[in-house]
């Protein structure tokens, strides 16, 4: 991949009023495909799970659509089942892809390799935590959402910094850390972030676009898509 100094930026559509300014800028934010793991109900955190035989149907499925958003810059966390996704769009793109350790899952400390049902049944009081809302690390000696935010967050910062006008980047990471990765780059509360928006399935993505009002030059990032997928992109 050519490194942003060597790209063009993406000019006005054809068509557009002189003066107009160049497309905008995107980053799409993936969640991995299904897991045995996923299938079994089991919390992985940091745990190298592989893809189930129903994921390698996802990413089949999800890559073309990938694809299509052109990206220029293709990055994943290191984790295989992030991995292994993120290689199908590179197979299409051409695209070489970049790992990075920051994407990775929330670490889930004592809980990696248990199943949903034993933790609830053995660590009552996180799950109970959890579920009132408190930034509690998980799994006891696992890590905080705050915690995860900040390596997540930082690892797209970067990415936006690579990116020229009208130019996409997609990236792979996790149910977690993709969220939080997001929700930080707009500048969402994680709180009401929780409160307002579902997970993001296997296999689906949140749409993330530079934009600015009509009447201003200024532009932040904004939410252009939430759970999106080949079955409601």
């Amino acid at each position: 991949m050519s490194p942003p100094a060597a790209r063009a930026a993406v000019g006005p559509a054809p068509g557009a009023a002189p003066g107009a300014a160049a497309s905008p800028r995107r980053i799409v934010v993936m969640r991995h495909a299904e897991t045995v793991d996923n299938a079994a109900r089991v919390w992985q955190g940091h745990k190298d799970s592989e893809l189930s035989d129903v994921g390698r149907e996802q990413v089949a499925a999800a890559a073309p659509h990938l694809a299509a958003y052109r990206p220029v810059l293709l990055v994943s966390s290191d984790l295989q089942r992030a991995a292994a996704t993120a290689d199908a769009i590179a197979g299409l793109t051409g695209l070489e892809l970049r790992l990075d350790a920051r994407l990775r899952e929330v670490h889930v400390g004592q809980w990696q390799g248990l199943r949903v049902e034993e933790v609830r049944e053995r660590f009552p009081d996180d799950i109970a935590a959890l579920e009132r809302g408190d930034d509690v690390p998980r799994g006891v000696t696992g890590e905080t959402r705050a915690q995860v935010a900040a390596r997540a967050g930082a690892a797209i910062r970067e990415v936006e910094r690579e990116l020229l006008p009208g130019e996409t980047a997609v990236i792979v990471a996790h149910g977690v850390s993709g969220s939080l990765a997001a929700t930080e780059l707009v500048g969402l509360d994680r709180d009401v972030a929780d409160a307002v928006l579902r997970g993001v399935d296997n296999c689906h993505w949140i749409d993330l676009v530079e934009t600015g009002k009509s009447y201003s030059e200024a532009s932040r990032w904004r939410i252009a898509g939430w759970n999106l997928g080949p079955w409601r992109a």
